[in-house]
């Protein structure tokens, strides 16, 4: 589950640190000093708005969990994560593409925003690995629950554990290392 969530922290932090350094370079309309210090105050309220969007939704869902069947299908990390980015590689071009482009208003803001989001999952990730070294079990969102992405939707009813060695990632979401 924190997988899905972890996905999307890369695409989003590297086009927008990018588009931020382009956006340094561009003079704009505000000035660049004014446009960076607006894309720094963006990046930490975009950080935070991201980061604790829909985490008592998350511990509900956690508090609920059932450990999972032989008929539950837990798809592999990989295939998540493309799966995951393949989904919203379209959205995250037109987003930087809008990031650069703002970089003429306000230099750096833009990308700042996009970089923020991108950081706020990581964050929201983090915080679900935690939890889940703290119960000690792995917790995935069944494929079929799953809707564009999202481990807390409408259809999701409950997660399903399986022990912290299970599956191909380590608690958090990222990849788990081989010995």
């Amino acid at each position: 589950m924190a997988v899905i969530v972890r996905a999307g922290a890369a695409p989003l932090w590297w086009p927008g640190l990018l588009a931020a350094a382009v956006g340094a370079f561009v003079p704009g309309l505000t000035g660049r000093r004014i446009g960076l210090l607006a894309g720094a105050a963006l990046f930490l309220v975009t950080l935070t708005v991201v980061a604790f969007t829909r985490t008592g939704r998350y511990a509900e869902l956690a508090k609920g969990a059932t450990r999972a069947g032989r008929g539950d299908f837990l798809q592999d990390r990989d295939v998540t994560v493309r799966n995951r980015r393949r989904g919203y590689r379209w959205w995250v071009a037109g987003a930087f593409l809008v990031a650069v482009a703002s970089a003429y208003v306000l230099p750096g803001a833009g990308g700042f925003t996009m970089a923020g989001a991108g950081a706020g999952l990581w964050l929201k990730a983090v915080r679900i690995g935690q939890r889940e070294r703290r119960d000690d079990v792995l917790y995935w969102v069944r494929t079929d629950w799953v809707e564009r992405g999202r481990p807390a939707g409408r259809r999701v009813k409950v997660y399903r554990t399986t022990g912290p060695v299970a599956g191909d990632a380590a608690p958090g979401g990222a990849r788990r290392r081989r010995r």
